[in-house]
């Protein structure tokens, strides 16, 4: 059997956010598991705000870009913090110029959706929103969900999660997707 190839997109574009190092949990242990792992860096491809007058011209190089890497992928990992209540704008700009110019390139694939944030409710409220949009989009979502509440206390100074039964739940989370990726 192939190695299950599986993109890895972080919501935020702080550096040294909470969600950069849950992310770079979860890649750790798709690759532990014989994954192959693309992480898209949303700071560095630099997507321009979705705008129908800047498509008609054809889309831009880094949403293309994007698309590509998507469609090689079998399965998705997120991990993303909530800012309002919501998705955050460069996370919802990346799906909406990935969703655009072509094939769908997120339909049928399976999705793991992870999140921390400072507050108590982790960020169930942005998983919700998250999870409408890409199921909208055809994407199969695992029923878990990975939440981190008050993240500025969870992580360890080397990025790592204190609590070891949270450890054990992201475990399960990517062991999840990879079952599913395989079928």
């Amino acid at each position: 059997m192939s190695a299950p190839r599986i993109i890895a997109i972080s919501g935020s574009l702080r550096t040294g956010s909470f969600n950069r190092k849950l992310l770079a949990l979860l890649v750790e242990q798709a690759r532990a598991k014989g994954a192959e792992v693309d992480v898209v860096d949303l700071k560095v491809l630099v997507l321009p705000i979705y705008d129908g007058d800047i498509e008609a011209q054809g889309l831009p190089p880094p949403a293309v870009e994007l698309r590509e890497r998507i469609s090689k992928a079998q399965g998705l990992l997120i991990s993303s913090p909530e800012y309002n209540a919501s998705i955050p704008g460069s996370l919802k700009n990346a799906i909406d110029w990935a969703s655009r110019g072509g094939p769908n390139v997120f339909k049928g694939k399976w999705a793991a959706l992870a999140g921390a944030s400072p507050g108590m409710f982790g960020t169930v409220r942005m998983q919700a929103h998250l999870r409408q949009s890409l199921t909208h989009l055809g994407m199969n979502l695992l029923p878990d969900q990975f939440l981190v509440s008050h993240a500025d206390q969870a992580f360890t100074e080397e990025g790592r999660l204190k609590d070891e039964s949270r450890l054990k739940s992201l475990e399960g989370l990517v062991t999840g997707l990879i079952a599913r990726i395989q079928g």
